[in-house]
């Protein structure tokens, strides 16, 4: 596979989902809750007019409002799906190590903090160049997990 007329760097693309995955995860718990409000609210509506958003001149029919209300339902469903799709692989590649490289990852690419690497040095009672190992490790693991490859050929 090539992207840009390079090779794919399959550990790169895996570094990149470690990154985006919490961001992700959070769109699959949040978006629900938007498509409920949104449909609670075009519930809420009876026929008629009703003033735009902004509370200007401009008068909209309910009907406009309630289409709107629906294209956007539809589109946050369209979101939800792809980070469904997207985040359910990448999970399934996290389930495949053990608690210390899953932590490993965690701290230094799916949420990091400053300091990570010395508490995860502290925490496992090693020098940072192990934890570099574990890490280069866990994230080898990670990217055969999910892309089955870790470099191109």
């Amino acid at each position: 596979m090539e992207r840009k007329g390079k090779r794919m760097n399959w550990k790169q693309e895996a570094v990149e989902k470690l990154r985006r995955y919490d961001a992700m995860q959070r769109a699959t718990e949040n978006i629900p809750l938007e498509i409920s409000r949104l449909k609670a609210e075009s519930e809420a509506m009876g026929c008629g007019l009703s003033m735009a958003p902004s509370g200007g001149k401009n008068v909209h029919r309910k009907e406009d409002v309630w289409m709107n209300n629906l294209m956007t339902r539809q589109q946050l469903q369209w979101s939800l799906d792809q980070a469904k799709s997207w985040t359910g692989p990448v999970s399934r590649a996290l389930s495949a190590l053990e608690p210390e490289e899953r932590l490993i990852l965690q701290q230094m690419y799916i949420v990091p903090q400053r300091g990570a690497l010395e508490r995860l040095s502290s925490s496992f009672g090693v020098e940072k160049s192990s934890i570099y190992r574990r890490r280069d490790k866990a994230l080898r693991k990670f990217t055969l997990s999910l892309y089955g490859a870790e470099e191109s050929n």
